[in-house]
């Protein structure tokens, strides 16, 4: 549920429809191959947690694979991608809380974050328990979505009759070629970021072969059930000129579907949604950050008050530095410099590409060691002599897509500027250590 949970957010509510009007009913490849991409990537993930379970997980990985400065520079960029997602989701539900109650945005993103706060002081045990509730209602939303979808489109409910492929035979399966696809997979490969998520509260669960095995199994045919019935239901039912981005949940295709069932105050009840997938996401965001900085510290890649615990294992002083932190991004948000915030929101949307090379990149590196030592659990990589290398060749071709679109090419630059900036503190700070 902590994978669902990161994993469904507004993304899927709002920016389902910048890929269908991109790419037309071809998305589904588009969602196909960055699925596709996410299997392999956590598969690769789940053999290394089986193994060497650490919630530094990727960051750990890397360290093992390549060295102090590895593991560094991919901790610290996860982190930092976790804290400027974390800011983005609180401003975004802030809004809407506020808008509802006609006061400041800055109070509800306050009671927002001292209440997950005090969750994340929780231990995993108690901390999932409230996870799983809270994904849960996105979950159901999402499950009445897809039936409600479905008796739309065989015209069983009252006033409706039967769709059939009435919409996708107007435009075609592919309206704008093979670009459009490609146009589309940008829009939604970073749309399953978040359940590398899992793997962090799985090494810190009791039996982390057990927990990260069955997380790993369920929640992949999950997503792809959730994502994929949820775009091809949308395509089947809406004409395609109707779909495209969304800003805010009147615009979007989900609310169209409620509104064609002629459900009263359907934009309300997406805005509900919205708030309670984007407020969901955040204390994910929260938990997942304090413990890679407690990681960090553990491995002395950060300063050591970091590593210290409460008797549960929770690391306090980690969970306050994270949330100041994503404090501070939502200020910046608010004072919105003039380039300096559009620059580090794009190098976010990079951040998961670098890290997709670096799991790879260690797990083949790794794979070797840990069968010749007979680590290697019942969890395993599929062809992991083939499958690994081929997830980088997908990846990369992402890469090289953003490179087409001047977007794409500011997100590439704002990623390497970052990554660039973290590894050599990387350096310097390893160097400080020996």
């Amino acid at each position: 549920m902590m994978g669902l949970g990161s994993a469904i957010g507004a993304g899927l509510f709002l920016g389902t429809g910048v890929g269908i009007a991109a790419a037309g009913p071809a998305v589904l490849l588009a969602y196909v191959i960055a699925g596709a991409i996410t299997v392999c990537v956590m598969q690769m993930l789940a053999e290394m947690v089986a193994a060497r379970p650490s919630s530094g997980t990727f960051s750990t990985y890397a360290e093992q694979a390549f060295g102090p400065w590895a593991g560094f520079t991919v901790g610290w960029l996860y982190w930092f991608m976790m804290i400027m997602i974390m800011a983005v989701e609180i401003t975004g539900a802030s809004a809407i809380i506020a808008a509802w109650f006609g006061i400041s945005a800055w109070i509800p993103a306050l009671a927002a974050i001292v209440v997950f706060t005090l969750i994340n002081f929780a231990a995993v045990r108690n901390y999932g328990e409230f996870e799983f509730w809270f994904a849960l209602i996105k979950v159901a939303v999402i499950v009445g979505f897809l039936i409600l979808g479905v008796l739309l489109w065989l015209g069983v409910l009252p006033g409706t009759s039967f769709v059939g492929l009435s919409n996708v035979r107007e435009v075609g399966f592919m309206p704008n070629g093979w670009g459009g696809v490609a146009t589309a997979l940008l829009a939604v490969a970073f749309a399953f970021g978040g359940i590398e998520l899992v793997t962090i509260a799985a090494a810190e669960s009791e039996e982390p072969e057990v927990a990260v095995h069955s997380a790993i199994r369920s929640i992949i045919w999950r997503i792809s059930v959730f994502y994929i019935g949820s775009v091809l239901l949308i395509v089947l039912l809406l004409p395609f000129e109707q779909i495209g981005g969304a800003n805010s949940a009147s615009e979007s295709p989900f609310t169209a579907v409620l509104s064609m069932a002629n459900i009263p105050g359907a934009v309300g009840i997406m805005e509900a949604v919205i708030v309670i997938a984007l407020l969901s996401a955040c204390s994910t965001q929260i938990y997942g950050s304090s413990r890679f900085l407690h990681n960090l510290a553990v491995r002395g890649d950060a300063p050591a008050a970091f590593a210290v615990t409460d008797a549960r294992g929770v690391p306090v002083r980690a969970v306050i530095v994270s949330v100041l932190f994503g404090l501070g991004a939502v200020a910046l948000q608010y004072w919105n410099p003039p380039g300096l915030l559009a620059f580090l929101l794009n190098a976010v949307g990079g951040c998961l590409i670098v890290i997709w090379f670096a799991i790879a990149f260690s797990f083949i590196r790794l794979h070797p060691r840990l069968e010749a030592s007979g680590e290697i659990t019942q969890v395993r990589m599929w062809a992991p002599k083939v499958l690994p290398w081929a997830t980088i060749a997908l990846a990369a071709g992402i890469v090289a897509l953003m490179f087409t679109t001047p977007d794409g090419r500011f997100q590439v630059l704002a990623v390497a500027v970052v990554v660039g900036v973290i590894a050599l503190a990387s350096l310097l700070w390893t160097r400080k250590e020996i």
